[in-house]
């Protein structure tokens, strides 16, 4: 059992390792985009499905409370934290449109989207990019190999994360460190002088 932990850590480490130098001129060139956006009076929203939703909701977390150090509240909102909304639009209008609605009507030019996904392209996903697309918004998405071609629906402003691995867990993992980066990049250009 000890061994199957440490094998578990091993491909971790592997898979962190493996998306990190790809990861660090996305994720500057993403930070830099939010940091635009916020300055710009824009906010963030994020969304995922399932597990993703986890990811989702830290980095809004992050960026209305703080990350490291106190600072002032920076506007993001993430739309898997309403169980109300979701299970109304879901009732109504059905499970793919639990993000669109939400964006339709709170998005506007200038914001930007943080898509989370790991387990293919799920429609609330597909229908949250449609609907982000169609209010000229940003688009970050953070993938992995099973989100097939989700990346045919951004456009040359947008930014794709793909995690090179199939392993859902594994990209749930470099998903969230992803996030921790871009908080401290986010921080650091806002407000500087953090150790």
């Amino acid at each position: 059992m000890e061994q199957r932990v440490i094998q578990r850590f091993h491909e971790s480490i592997e898979t962190i390792m493996n998306a990190g130098e790809g990861f660090a001129p996305l994720l500057a060139d993403a930070s830099h985009a939010m940091v635009q956006a916020l300055l710009s009076e824009r906010k963030i929203l994020t969304c995922g499905v399932g597990l993703a939703a986890a990811n989702a909701q830290t980095l809004a977390s992050c960026l209305v409370n703080r990350f490291e150090q106190e600072r002032p509240s920076l506007p993001a909102l993430c739309l898997a934290n309403d169980a109300l909304n979701l299970s109304a639009v879901a009732t109504d209008s059905g499970l793919n449109d639990i993000f669109a609605k939400p964006i339709r009507g709170l998005g506007q030019a200038g914001d930007l989207l943080v898509v989370f996904a790991t387990g293919g392209n799920t429609s609330a996903t597909v229908q949250a990019i449609s609907a982000a697309r169609d209010k000229e918004m940003s688009i970050v998405a953070f993938t992995n190999e099973q989100c097939g071609d989700l990346a045919s629906m951004l456009a040359s402003q947008d930014f794709e994360l793909k995690v090179p691995t199939l392993s859902a867990p594994h990209a749930h993992e470099v998903h969230l460190l992803s996030v921790f980066c871009l908080c401290d990049l986010i921080d650091q250009q806002l407000f500087g002088g953090f150790a």
